[in-house]
């Protein structure tokens, strides 16, 4: 394996590894990786994350059974090894590969650092995902008894940016009871209304 560039890590990424509580060596592995990498390290979203002239390219996150690199546009990456996975049946761009440990991630290599290339050639290409359109998303009869109440949310809505709008349509259409849908769309409406997404701050 190459070493680290002269690219100097980002203070945040070093203060995430030094407390996280699982994955630490497998992260350090992966970091060592992405930094001999043309991406330059910032951390978002409580995440560290690896760009290419200001555009996200990859996120390094973790979960109890895997940690994952996760390729933003991976959708539009060649996948000869079979090794990229779309996190839910609901995700249209980005794309994880997973380890499980550090013996797994030390074996791919040279395979991560193919598809690192590929990663970083989509993006200096300007490649973009082609998105299913909005209005071919369900929405839940509750969210839309609520729209058809209140023309202010409607209009809310509608101002929203369409990954914006596809959150709120999979968060209401994932719940399985009506009740459930109902308490998420309410709880939601103040958020539509300030012209927030489901996860903005």
């Amino acid at each position: 394996m190459t070493q680290l560039t002269g690219k100097a890590p980002n203070p945040k990424v070093d203060a995430f590894l030094a407390n996280a509580s699982q994955w630490q060596q497998e992260y350090r592995l992966l970091r060592e990786i992405l930094l001999d990498s043309p991406l330059v390290e910032a951390f978002k979203w409580g995440k560290p994350c690896y760009a290419l002239d200001g555009k996200n390219v990859v996120l390094m996150h973790g979960f109890k059974d895997y940690c994952a690199l996760l390729f933003m546009k991976g959708a539009l990456i060649q996948d000869p090894e079979r090794i990229l996975v779309a996190q839910t049946e609901n995700v249209q761009s980005a794309r994880q590969i997973r380890f499980t440990g550090v013996a797994d991630i030390a074996s791919q290599a040279s395979t991560l650092e193919a598809y690192l290339r590929e990663a970083i050639a989509v993006e200096k290409a300007g490649k973009a995902v082609d998105f299913k359109p909005t209005n071919e998303f369900p929405v839940a009869e509750e969210f839309q008894n609520e729209l058809d109440r209140n023309p202010a949310l409607k209009t809310a809505f509608e101002q929203l940016t369409p990954g914006r709008q596809r959150g709120y349509l999979l968060h209401f259409s994932g719940a399985k009871q009506s009740r459930t849908r109902q308490s998420r769309v309410e709880n939601c409406v103040p958020r539509i209304l300030d012209g927030k997404g489901l996860s903005d701050r």
